[in-house]
């Protein structure tokens, strides 16, 4: 299942991939754009990601009920409206890519039709992402799968059909290199219903890797997330939390962003293997174990007692669990008070 992007391996053995989505957090601005890239990339990020489509592309300019959004975070906007809020001109695109090769940070972005796959196959974009609400439009996920590239697809609103739906037509493509992100498709999601528990399951069904779009206020989620398989992390990122844009509600900023990548990384090296094993860390504090002490002189012959033998710390001499064994066999040889007790000790022969 492991796949690469820009040349950093994605799946098992692979510390989580974080991707910083700009979104519409450059709120008009390329030279925001340009700034936030950097700044993910300061900050750790593994990719920055952008968003490829214009108004018109999205929907139509139209004032019936159809096209007014009622309640949540755009509550009153005409869907054409917010969109063209919300864009990224096609004209920055050729900037950003090349000022994201500039300094060394993958960048791809999210088609929202052909003409978006076109111009990002121009810029030779290293992968895909799909997002949940267009995971059903399937001739657009065809001809994206065409192009041979990795495909993330967010699974927000969908069924357990509509994502083999479209898995099935990425696999026909002749196109293996697929990620699907758990996603709650609500802007905020509220904590309580992130549901992570959902992205084991997903791989149990489908055998891909899979990650976490996460909407959620704060890192929370996503740290969690790595804990129950996450190969890959998007979230939202603004450089100013004070902005008023149309993701800002939901984006964290870069001190967040720096802490998201530290904690997911910490959460994943902490995760270790599934076999039982000591570790390292460990040994020097063997000694702190209990182990069974000589605590009075003890002459050639004596009998091991309750009263010159203990079980106490540190850990050098026998373990405890011989300590009833032991009781009442005689010592071959003098023993100092402080003498870790061993076998060699005993006139008895054990089999140890």
């Amino acid at each position: 299942m492991i796949f690469s992007i820009n040349k950093r391996n994605i799946g098992k053995g692979n510390k989580p991939f974080v991707i910083a989505e700009l979104s519409a957090n450059h709120n008009g601005s390329k030279e925001r754009a340009i700034e936030s890239i950097l700044s993910a990339k300061e900050c750790g990020a593994d990719a920055i990601k952008l968003q490829t489509y214009t108004a018109e592309s999205m929907t139509i300019d139209c004032d019936k009920k159809d096209f007014l959004i009622s309640g949540g975070l755009w509550d009153g906007y005409k869907l054409f409206d917010l969109y063209r809020w919300a864009e990224t001109p096609y004209e920055w695109f050729s900037d950003l890519f090349s000022y994201a090769k500039k300094i060394g940070i993958p960048i791809f972005s999210t088609p929202f039709d052909e003409t978006a796959v076109d111009l990002l196959e121009s810029l030779n974009t290293p992968a895909y992402k799909i997002a949940s609400f267009e995971l059903t439009d399937l001739p657009l996920i065809k001809y994206v799968a065409s192009k041979g590239k990795p495909i993330i697809i967010s699974t927000g609103l969908s069924t357990i059909n509509e994502i083999e739906d479209a898995i099935n037509i990425v696999k026909g493509e002749g196109n293996n290199d697929i990620a699907l992100l758990h996603c709650i498709s609500s802007y905020p999601a509220p904590i309580e219903q992130a549901n992570l528990k959902q992205i084991q399951r997903l791989r149990e069904l489908f055998d891909v890797e899979v990650g976490l779009s996460d909407h959620t206020l704060g890192i929370t989620a996503s740290v969690a997330s790595v804990a129950l398989g996450a190969s890959i992390i998007e979230k939202h990122f603004s450089i100013d939390e004070k902005d008023e844009g149309p993701d800002s509600k939901f984006s964290i900023n870069p001190k967040q962003l720096k802490q998201l990548c530290i904690n997911v990384e910490d959460c994943w090296k902490a995760l270790g293997v599934k076999e039982f094993q000591r570790q390292p860390s460990e040994d020097s504090n063997r000694i702190f174990r209990r182990s069974i002490y000589v605590i009075k002189d003890i002459k050639k012959g004596d009998i091991l007692t309750n009263e010159n033998i203990r079980r106490i710390r540190p850990g050098f001499g026998l373990s405890p669990k011989y300590y009833d064994l032991i009781i009442g066999e005689r010592v071959n040889c003098d023993l100092l008070r402080g003498t870790a007790l061993k076998f060699e000790h005993l006139k008895k022969s054990f089999d140890n």
